[in-house]
């Protein structure tokens, strides 16, 4: 891949860069416009103009409020309804493709080295900036992020009742299934939502722009947080950023939809950056205040308790001296641990002064019916194949079903923590494996989920085979969804198309041209595709932490 340089080393902000002087904000500009007009960030063009087609497109398409007299006054309301409703459709699932079309592109060219994290930083920004324009896409969770935010504001308590108590526009817009379920998310999340609709009243519009405003510090907390944590960990911060912030399933799903996981997983991986950093309490401190906002990110904090441990022991080796018995040493760490996480949480409780209900408001995923669940999925696949003579519906399967994936969840999730506990590695592999099971064996999961391993994973992707699952794996995620949040999985053709796109993303990170279209096209066999280069060299690991257990 031929990859233009910025400028002539002879003169300009590269020449300042060798000589050691920082570029002066002109040269800044500069270097930014050459980037994108004739470096490698020319590569993103075609995702930036896929976002704009989403984003007009969402308008028929996407998360649309019930009654929506804003496309009447701008003359849209025809993108709602037959004809037009489809071309919006189209005009999403095309841009979409073109994200992702940019964004493999951009991998193969992160492989070879040819862009900085703060490069992909930049591309993540300017990808994400038109979403903070659009309806809610692929999901209505802003409505019932803000009718939640409105009943502690009107003096009800979430955690004890539903919207459907709190009649006004923002139930309106809500998703059935959703009125009279209580909140399942943490009482700094509930404040937050609180806060918003205090601004903007029941203004659903002006609601969900402010929702997405106040969770966007979360995408310039994982744009600091990512390649830390890659760099902390040995890995390639550059493929980090490509996994976990540049990536479409991260950014339609956080920004265009509006989601909280974007907060949660910014403090999640903000508080392992301290943690590997030796900021140990504080660290714990940022992932208590991520569980305040949603209670998975709790899933992490054992295994920081394991890197606090190693770290004790690494400092013991090199003093010479003999680390205390493992158990002494446990005590010592997870105490503080304890205390720290009960002073976030009840601090947030009690700002929040509706106590913790939402602790079993949790259940109230079940509603939430899809295969992306393995109990789900298996419950479904039983009906299907026993039901014409055993008589037994989905609803006891699905029970039963369910309880056995809770159940294997915990044993699970006990064993990955005490197995996963010798090295810093070990314990980071612990919490991406933790995090999977528990989106796997949940009882109901949703595409947006998988940010939280993701976020995790970044930090441990180093090879082109990880790298092309984590593609296929994104685009057949996110196809599986409609716009306006409706699930696509149970039509053969909506999944043969995810799966197809997906087998080509993951070829495409490894050849130019997957389908061979240049030889079609030209008619002459063309050239051979030429595989990208081999990315450079990843950094050793960083031996602090890193022990032999």
């Amino acid at each position: 891949m031929n990859l233009r340089p910025l400028a002539s080393p002879a003169s300009g902000p590269a020449a300042d860069a060798e000589r050691g002087a920082p570029p002066t904000p002109a040269g800044r500009v500069r270097q930014a416009v050459a980037f994108v007009l004739h470096g490698p960030g020319r590569m993103a063009w075609p995702g930036f103009l896929g976002v704009v087609l989403m984003v007009f497109g969402g308008f028929g398409s996407g998360a649309l409020r019930r009654q929506d007299p804003l496309l009447d006054t701008v003359f849209l309301s025809w993108l709602r309804y037959g004809h037009g409703k489809i071309l919006s459709g189209a005009l999403v699932y095309v841009g979409l493709v073109l994200m992702f079309y940019s964004w493999v592109r951009i991998g193969r060219a992160v492989r070879a080295g040819g862009f900085t994290p703060a490069q992909l930083g930049g591309l993540a920004v300017a990808w994400a900036v038109p979403m903070l324009f659009s309806v809610p896409l692929f999901s209505r969770d802003a409505y019932s992020y803000l009718a939640q935010g409105a009943l502690l504001r009107d003096g009800f308590d979430p955690y004890a009742v539903g919207p459907a108590v709190n009649p006004g526009p923002l139930l309106d817009n809500v998703s059935t299934v959703w009125t009279t379920t209580t909140a399942p998310y943490g009482p700094a999340f509930i404040l937050i939502a609180r806060g918003v609709t205090m601004i903007t009243g029941d203004n659903v519009v002006t609601g969900t722009m402010a929702l997405r405003l106040v969770m966007l510090p979360g995408l310039a907390l994982l744009l600091w947080a990512i390649p830390r944590m890659a760099r902390n960990l040995g890995g390639s911060p550059a493929i980090a950023m490509w996994v976990a912030v540049l990536n479409p399933l991260v950014l339609v799903h956080l920004i265009g939809g509006v989601h909280n996981e974007l907060l949660m997983v910014a403090l999640l991986t903000a508080g392992i950056v301290a943690v590997l950093e030796r900021k140990h309490l504080l660290g714990i401190a940022v992932i208590s205040l991520a569980v305040t906002v949603k209670a998975t990110a709790g899933a992490a904090l054992p295994f920081m308790v394991w890197i606090w441990m190693r770290h004790r022991r690494d400092d013991d080796r090199a003093r010479g001296t003999v680390s205390p018995h493992w158990f002494r040493e446990f005590v010592r760490t997870a105490v503080p641990s304890v205390l720290v996480f009960a002073a976030v949480f009840a601090t947030a409780t009690v700002a929040a002064g509706i106590g913790v209900g939402w602790m079993t408001a949790l259940s109230g995923a079940n509603k939430i019916i899809n295969w992306l669940s393995l109990p789900t999925a298996t419950a479904q696949l039983y009906t299907v194949a026993t039901s014409w003579f055993t008589g037994v519906g989905l609803a006891p399967a699905l029970e039963i079903a369910r309880l056995i994936g809770e159940a294997a969840l915990v044993v699970i999730v006990v064993l990955i923590v005490a197995r996963f506990r010798h090295s810093v590695h070990e314990a980071m592999h612990g919490v991406l494996y933790s995090m999977v099971a528990v989106v796997v064996l949940s009882p109901a999961t949703l595409p947006w989920y998988y940010t939280w391993p993701l976020a995790v994973a970044s930090g441990l992707v180093v090879s082109g085979r990880a790298m092309s699952a984590v593609a296929a794996f994104s685009v057949f995620t996110m196809i599986i969804f409609r716009p306006d949040g409706s699930i696509g999985m149970y039509q053969w053709y909506h999944v043969l198309l995810a799966a197809g796109c997906a087998a080509v993303a993951a070829v495409a990170l490894h050849r130019e041209d997957p389908l061979r279209l240049r030889r079609f096209l030209k008619g002459d066999g063309g050239a051979p595709d030429t595989p990208a280069r081999p990315r450079a060299a990843v950094a050793p690991r960083a031996a602090a932490g890193d022990g032999d257990g």
